[in-house]
């Protein structure tokens, strides 16, 4: 059989790379990290500092959310690892708007560990110089400064208030809403270089 015209619709095959950093590897969700996501999100304090974690968090919730990682366009969801033990998840996708959401979770076993920054700035690098985009955004709630630490310490600019749906309080509530544009990524990295040199 010959082929006389050419099709117009091509297939694409994304995949979910693989992140080092100093301590931690991010890479996308797996079956078998069901169990310690389920354990970890299964924590009040963790699910009420973010949208879409329900409480209390089941091992059938985390089958699903596994399931779902990395299947919307424009979404990269990672598991956060610290010598194979997952610590926690970070990535971004487009659902709210024309620019990217970062979002974020440590389990409370590891909290104050500068996990959250460490992974927070691998994804953002990635956002960035791997997939292009022009501005990220992010959002803390006003109670919780260590997370509004976490996205300053990435470079993102506080960009106002607003209203958040928090699934697990089934209610609203204010958040503070960040930005970082590539601009402004392209200074920061300039500036840490610089000092790293000294």
């Amino acid at each position: 059989m010959i082929l006389t015209h050419s099709t117009a619709e091509t297939y694409r095959e994304e995949c979910t790379p693989v992140l080092e950093t100093e301590r931690l590897v991010l890479r996308a969700p797996r079956i078998e990290d069901a169990k310690a996501v389920a354990a970890l999100a299964n924590d009040r304090r963790v699910a009420e500092n973010t949208l879409r974690i329900p409480h209390p968090y089941t091992f059938a919730d985390a089958m699903q959310w596994i399931s779902a990682a990395n299947t919307r366009p424009g979404e990269r969801t990672f598991v956060i690892l610290r010598e194979d033990d997952v610590v926690g998840a970070c990535g971004f996708d487009l659902r709210e708007g024309p620019e990217p959401e970062l979002g974020y979770w440590i389990g409370a076993p590891y909290w104050s560990q500068d996990y959250a920054t460490e992974a927070a700035k691998a994804v953002v690098d990635y956002a960035f110089s791997a997939e292009s985009h022009a501005a990220l955004r992010a959002g803390a709630r006003v109670t919780n400064p260590a997370s509004r630490r976490v996205l300053e310490k990435c470079g993102f600019q506080w960009d106002g208030v607003e209203l958040i749906r928090i699934q697990s309080l089934k209610a609203s509530v204010p958040s503070d809403r960040f930005m970082l544009t590539r601009e402004n990524w392209l200074a920061t990295r300039q500036r840490q270089a610089e000092r790293a040199a000294r």
